[in-house]
């Protein structure tokens, strides 16, 4: 990590105008740490109140996440903020009851649901304690500390190529296998659809992993198009994160305390 004078020139455009400034987080992995259960995940206090000091100070601050938009928020905890869930799907703006989503997610929640749950039931995935999560139109599979990890991503391998067999989309990410509907979603949309409401001069995405490259994308290419004249990219690294976060990345931190120095630099808590 840079020194706190280095960081703190890469970050003035967003600290001397808050007020024209747009912040992008990835949850898992960014926020709070990576655990093996995913329900057991947890942003910690101090992370939780920098986000509320920052959510008061900037123009908008968003979560991007690939759970749900409520779920997201009832994770991080603090209400003044967007949520954009299941990778942009969703989007939960400060001050209304429910979520927007994209209609077309739903309609092939059905079939995801389906062949999610043949796979779970009276196959190798229990044997292998390969976990199943459920977060609605998209299904997780687990494998985190689970006794022989290799054997698991083997397995998974031929989930993907099943679900894809079937039409459905799948999604790689920290020892997990996302299917989805065949509708096109990503966190490059979140940013789009959450600057047309809450217009930016500069923009912040951090991330942790393939998912947020997305998000990295979206910043450069509203720069390209002249919507932003600042793009930062965190890449939140670590031995297990795939290496292209660190290549893309304007910024590099170590893991989820890495982060949270950045994060008081921005609430002006040096």
């Amino acid at each position: 990590m840079p020194p706190t004078t280095e960081l703190l020139t890469l970050l003035r455009p967003l600290i001397d105008a808050p007020e024209r400034a747009a912040i992008f987080l990835d949850v898992d992995g960014t926020l709070a740490p990576i655990v093996e259960q995913a329900d057991r995940a947890r942003v910690p206090e101090n992370t939780a109140r920098l986000l509320g000091t920052l959510g008061r100070r900037f123009a908008i601050v968003a979560c991007v996440s690939g759970r749900s938009a409520t779920e997201t928020r009832r994770l991080v905890g603090v209400g003044s903020l967007a949520y954009a869930g299941y990778h942009g799907a969703e989007l939960l703006m400060p001050g209304t009851p429910r979520p927007w989503q994209l209609p077309e997610l739903e309609h092939g929640a059905d079939r995801v649901r389906r062949f999610a749950l043949e796979q779970d039931e009276g196959s190798d995935l229990r044997v292998l304690r390969v976990r199943l999560e459920d977060k609605g139109p998209i299904f997780a599979f687990h494998w985190r500390g689970v006794p022989d990890e290799e054997a698991a991503q083997a397995r998974m391998e031929q989930v993907a190529q099943a679900a894809e067999g079937e039409g459905l989309r799948t999604h790689w990410g920290r020892k997990v296998l996302e299917v989805r509907p065949a509708v096109e979603i990503d966190k490059g949309q979140a940013v789009r659809r959450i600057l047309d409401e809450r217009r930016a001069s500069a923009a912040l995405f951090a991330g942790d992993d393939r998912t947020d490259l997305d998000g990295f994308a979206a910043l450069e290419e509203l720069r390209e198009e002249g919507r932003l004249e600042t793009a930062i990219r965190v890449g939140i690294v670590s031995d297990e994160g795939p290496p292209e976060v660190a290549q893309r990345a304007d910024l590099c931190v170590e893991g989820v305390a890495g982060f949270a120095e950045v994060l008081t630099l921005l609430a002006g808590q040096p």
